[in-house]
C-alpha cells in the first residue's frame, strides 16, 4: 500500500484504471489537466514525451494509458514531486514514467535539446500578484501564479525540448491567446490546433487548448467547442466520455 502523508487521499483517475495521490491543502488536479491529456497528440507505439509543470503527475499518468512511449514529468515543488513519484509507484509505472524534481527553465540543458517528440504543459495562469494578494498556501500560489515560471519560460523551454516537427500542447486561459500565439511563433512553434472550452452553452469560453508544431507551416484549425455542463448542470455527453469513459 502506498504511504499517505497528512491530509492526502488516494483517488481514482476517473475513466482510467489508475489511482492518484491528492491533497486538498497541497494539490488536486483540475479539469484543465484532464482536457489537456485528452487533447494532446501522443504517438501510440513509441516516442519520448515530456510534461512540464506536472504537479502530482496527473498528466503523465493519463498519457500513460494512450502511449507505449517513455514519459518524463517535471515538477519544481518537492512536495508535489514526491506525491507524483508515489502515485507512479503505486500504479507500477516506474518503467514508463520518470519524474524530475527541477525547474523547467533548466530542463533543456539537463535532459537535452530537441530530444522529445511531444511536450505538454499546464503552466501557472496568472501574473504574479502583490505580496498581499498571493495565496498564503505556497503550493497553491506556485501552481496558479507566475512566481517560479512565466508563460514565456514555459513556451521557450517547450520549444527547446521538442524535436523539429514535434508537437507541443498547452492549456491556458482564453485571455492569453494572443500572448500565447505571439510567444509560440517567437520560439518557432507554429499553432496548428486550437479548441475553446465553455462552462455552458451561451457562456464565454474559460479554457483554451492549443497545439503547435516546431517549425511547422502556418495553417491553424479551430476545433469544435467543448461544452462542460448542460442546462441541468450535469456534464455533457462528450465530457462524461472524457472523464468516465461513458457514452
Amino acid at each position: 500500500m502506498v504511504p499517505l502523508k497528512g491530509d492526502e487521499r488516494l483517488d481514482y483517475l476517473l475513466a482510467e484504471d489508475l489511482r492518484i495521490i491528492q491533497s486538498p491543502s497541497v494539490f488536486s488536479f483540475s479539469m484543465d489537466a484532464v482536457l489537456l491529456a485528452k487533447f494532446a497528440y501522443v504517438p501510440i507505439q513509441k516516442g519520448n514525451i515530456i510534461d512540464l509543470c506536472s504537479g502530482n503527475g496527473v498528466i503523465p499518468l493519463f498519457l500513460s494509458t494512450r502511449t507505449k512511449g517513455n514519459i518524463t514529468g517535471v515538477e519544481i515543488q518537492e512536495r508535489l514531486f514526491d506525491m507524483a513519484v508515489r502515485s507512479i509507484e503505486y500504479n507500477g509505472l516506474e518503467e514508463k514514467i520518470h519524474m524530475i524534481n527541477g525547474d523547467i527553465k533548466e530542463m533543456p540543458q539537463k535532459v537535452g535539446f530537441g530530444k522529445f517528440d511531444v511536450v505538454t504543459c499546464n503552466p501557472p495562469y496568472f501574473p504574479t500578484p502583490s505580496i498581499e494578494e498571493i495565496n498564503e498556501n505556497e503550493h497553491l500560489a506556485y501552481a496558479r501564479h507566475e512566481i517560479l515560471c512565466t508563460l514565456e519560460d514555459a513556451i521557450r523551454a517547450s520549444s527547446q525540448l521538442v524535436k523539429q516537427g514535434g508537437k507541443v500542447a498547452f492549456v491556458h486561459r482564453p485571455g492569453r491567446l494572443l500572448d500565447i500565439i505571439t510567444l509560440m511563433r517567437q520560439y518557432r512553434l507554429e499553432p496548428k490546433r486550437i479548441q475553446f472550452v465553455y462552462p455552458k452553452e451561451g457562456k464565454e469560453a474559460n479554457t483554451l487548448l492549443i497545439e503547435g508544431i516546431k517549425d511547422g507551416n502556418p495553417d491553424v484549425k479551430i476545433l469544435q467547442p467543448l461544452i462542460v455542463y448542460n442546462e441541468e448542470n450535469e456534464y455533457t455527453p462528450v465530457i462524461k466520455k472524457i472523464l468516465y469513459g461513458e457514452e
